[in-house]
């Protein structure tokens, strides 16, 4: 059997090549997303010869500046956190970019991310089917699933959200929240109410 030498990234599965060649041809602005345990992180980035230069970017710990009291990492967040990262790209003069996923597959959360910056104005080449509906975004589910605990184990409720709870925000409240945090989001780039 022969040894076949593979380069270390692709061993340690950070790096698809054929992806990235293809972004490289194109010379496509790209999005960025990065999920952690705790946070979003969406980054505008445009490939160069010495390596990526980011144009723009924006953290869900940013999201806490405008008055999130959510998680920093579920699908609502989520969406903010590319709403933002799409309003400081138009600040910049970007019109639009490409999705880059790289090994990771295209989730529910990195859809919402693309929401975001697809309503921040910017063009990006996605199917509308992939995207989440508006009540997904705004957290509909989460308040769904909260008044079903409430209604049916009061200590249920309470153990699951309890950080949420501590933060000051019941989770029958999440859509009027998302609601104030996106538009506070939208008023600091000087645009109107979203409502």
């Amino acid at each position: 059997m022969k040894y076949i030498a593979t380069l270390k990234r692709i061993r340690e599965r950070k790096t698809d090549y054929r992806k990235r060649k293809a972004i490289l041809v194109g010379r496509h602005l790209f999005a960025s997303i990065r999920i952690s345990n705790e946070n979003v992180i969406v980054q505008i980035t445009k490939a160069e010869v010495k390596g990526d230069r980011v144009l723009a970017s924006a953290h869900s710990r940013e999201l806490l500046k405008y008055g999130w009291k959510g998680s920093r990492k579920n699908i609502p967040a989520c969406y903010l956190v590319g709403l933002l990262a799409g309003k400081k790209a138009k600040a910049k003069g970007i019109d639009s970019c490409i999705i880059y996923t790289g090994l990771r597959g295209f989730t529910s959360r990195i859809a919402a991310c693309t929401k975001g910056l697809i309503d921040a104005g910017l063009k990006v080449p996605v199917d509308d089917d992939s995207l989440p509906s508006e009540d997904v975004i705004m957290g509909k589910h989460i308040v769904d699933y909260a008044n079903i605990l409430k209604n049916g184990d009061a200590n249920a409720y309470n153990a699951k959200f309890s950080a949420l709870i501590a933060r000051g925000l019941k989770p029958e409240d999440y859509i009027e929240h998302f609601k104030d945090v996106k538009d506070n989001i939208l008023r600091s780039f000087g645009d109107g109410d979203s409502r």
